[in-house]
């Protein structure tokens, strides 16, 4: 037993020394960089300042900000809907044929996340496959403007990283005890009240880290917004990047940056937080059953 924090540290290192070189050095340098102010051409110039955190609080960036987190948040919605009913479903199928299912479910992950975004923009643009299949019914009016539109943008998201929410929602509903929803039905509850009171609270950490994965990558997402939106709606991924490589301002890009790490904190923060509430109630729970 004296050798196995030594074994611990060994096994670890590797993992810490690739996080702290590639993550936690560099997120430190920029945070560094949000301290100076931009030079009169460009550049850095090396004076200490806390303008850029003040900037980002300015009613123009601070509404890019809420934007981006409304939109993000609705994406979010929506694909946990769609990814919980998904993994029920696919935890509801026979034992051999789950493993199919969830190949279907992640079968976009192999291709290339710029294809699958411009595949979204064969099939809404004004002669896409949508309004080829609308002509096809019998539609013979103004193609319907989906292209570049804040619907796409969403709808975007919520396709790219819909298997995120379908794997974390699976893993809980395919432990779940089916004697816990039978003894529910034995007692006389209904399947909605089964459903809504034992099963749904026994899936929350999986519904949490579902949603906190799609919010997470969509409020910093700017390939979506620029390829789907079409410039039109600025998100603060691409005010970022515009700071960055078009403004030539990267101090201001950096503090824009860190408040939006900032963020993706808090929201971890949350879901951590849910998951140990939820893990508490389901252990009581279970003490409760087992008394």
């Amino acid at each position: 037993m004296k050798h196995l924090p030594s074994r611990s540290s060994l096994l670890m290192a590797p993992a810490l020394v690739w996080l702290t070189a590639l993550m936690v050095v560099p997120c430190a340098l920029v945070l560094a960089l949000a301290f100076f102010r931009r030079g009169i051409y460009g550049g850095i110039e090396y004076t200490f300042t806390l303008e850029n955190f003040g900037l980002v609080f300015d009613p123009l960036y601070a509404g890019i900000f809420l934007n981006s987190a409304r939109i993000a948040g609705t994406a979010t919605l929506i694909a946990v809907v769609i990814g919980y009913a998904a993994a029920y479903a696919i935890s509801a199928a026979p034992r051999r044929l789950q493993p199919v299912f969830l190949f279907f479910a992640v079968l976009p992950f192999w291709s290339n996340y710029l294809i699958r975004t411009y595949a979204w923009i064969v099939l809404l643009n004004r002669e896409g496959l949508i309004t080829q299949l609308l002509r096809w019914f019998g539609y013979t009016g103004e193609p319907p403007s989906m292209l570049y539109t804040e619907g796409a943008v969403i709808a975007g998201l919520i396709y790219n990283y819909l298997p995120f929410v379908i794997l974390a929602c699976y893993a809980p509903l395919s432990r779940l005890n089916p004697e816990l929803a039978e003894a529910s039905r034995d007692l006389g509850a209904s399947a909605m009240t089964t459903f809504r009171r034992v099963i749904l609270p026994l899936t929350v950490p999986g519904i949490a880290a579902g949603a906190v994965f799609v919010f997470v990558l969509s409020i910093g997402n700017f390939v979506t917004p620029a390829l789907l939106g079409g410039g039109r709606f600025q998100m603060i991924g691409n005010l970022v990047y515009d700071q960055f490589l078009t403004a030539n301002d990267w101090p201001f890009g950096a503090a824009l940056a860190m408040a939006l790490i900032a963020i993706m904190l808090l929201v971890l923060m949350a879901q951590a937080l849910a998951a140990n509430r939820a893990s508490g109630h389901a252990a009581r729970a279970g003490g409760d059953t087992d008394g």
